[in-house]
């Protein structure tokens, strides 16, 4: 990995990395969870984008956080879950010939140019509806107001305030003669950062965090999630198919607004710098117990500087 500036050296080597520890696990609960959906066309809709592999960060991080106040996550796995239907969603939707127009996602064809148009739309708000349903279904043993603090989350984090407002937010930009930062800014806030806060949020709430210990995770989390964004727009800039598995320039040919087109690549890249940095600097009350977070951080921060 590249040096880092004020970031510390991840405690764990390359091969066996904290996401790796919990990659099985997550991926064996996702291929279950959609066993017995009926019918089966939308099943297998739903199921070409939601076990396509892909890194796995959101529900890697809701186990993750769990981790950092008890050890045993299965409590925890049907809301990683969850999270994962809802990227997957999102990702389908996002692909859509109205939307952002993608005809490949992680190496192969979109959802719709296999499936079609229609039955992606299904295959997407399926999945919404069923993560929810999923928590509820496999929640018996949570205390209560740990379920309606991780449903509520969850459904602020698609409706106007999160992903959908972002989503609307970057429809409304696109063509526009010009955007403020701050504008880019808010959008990916929403669009991307409102799932990843999600998703360390429902770790904590989960694991019985306490208020400022949740006030803290959100601070890292919405560095993180911005940050995020950026390095993924700067790598639509920089990168080739091969590297992302999805077409790249797309967002400048469609006259789409992204951090690197309003303030340059450098720029773009010191901003994401600047926010993992200080996502880490939120973590210092939590000591070793959030070394696996920082881990994360320090990912996001390679892949800017690459």
């Amino acid at each position: 990995m590249a040096e880092r500036s004020g970031l510390s050296e991840p405690s764990v080597v390359e091969s066996a990395t904290p996401i790796d520890r919990l990659q099985e696990q997550i991926d064996e609960a996702l291929a279950s969870s959609i066993d017995g959906i009926e019918p089966t066309c939308l099943r297998e809709a739903m199921a070409y984008t939601l076990l396509s592999g892909g890194k796995r960060i959101r529900p890697a991080l809701c186990l993750l956080t769990y981790q950092m106040f008890d050890d045993d996550v299965v409590a925890a796995v049907p809301t990683a879950c969850a999270l994962e239907m809802l990227h997957a969603a999102t990702l389908i939707h996002d692909d859509l010939p109205a939307m952002d127009d993608d005809d490949f996602r992680r190496g192969r064809p979109a959802n719709h140019k296999v499936f079609g148009e229609g039955m992606a739309l299904l295959a997407g708000d399926a999945l919404l509806a069923y993560s929810l349903e999923f928590i509820l279904d496999h929640g018996h043993r949570l205390r209560q107001e740990r379920l309606l603090g991780v449903m509520t989350k969850l459904i602020l984090a698609v409706g106007p305030s999160g992903l959908s407002g972002g989503q609307a937010l970057d429809l409304d930009s696109q063509g526009r003669a010009e955007v403020d930062r701050e504008t880019v800014e808010r959008m990916h806030l929403q669009k991307t950062g409102a799932l990843i806060e999600a998703s360390v949020i429902t770790g904590a709430i989960l694991g019985g965090a306490t208020q400022h210990q949740i006030d803290r995770l959100t601070s890292y989390a919405r560095n993180l999630g911005l940050a995020y964004q950026i390095v993924d727009d700067v790598l639509d800039e920089t990168a080739t198919f091969d590297d992302l598995g999805k077409r790249t320039g797309h967002d400048r040919d469609t006259g789409k607004w992204t951090y690197p087109r309003v303030v340059g690549v450098a720029l773009a890249r010191t901003r994401a710098r600047h926010l993992i940095e200080d996502a880490v600097s939120t973590l210092s009350d939590f000591g070793e117990r959030a070394e696996a977070l920082r881990w994360v951080a320090g990912v996001v921060y390679d892949r800017a500087a690459s």
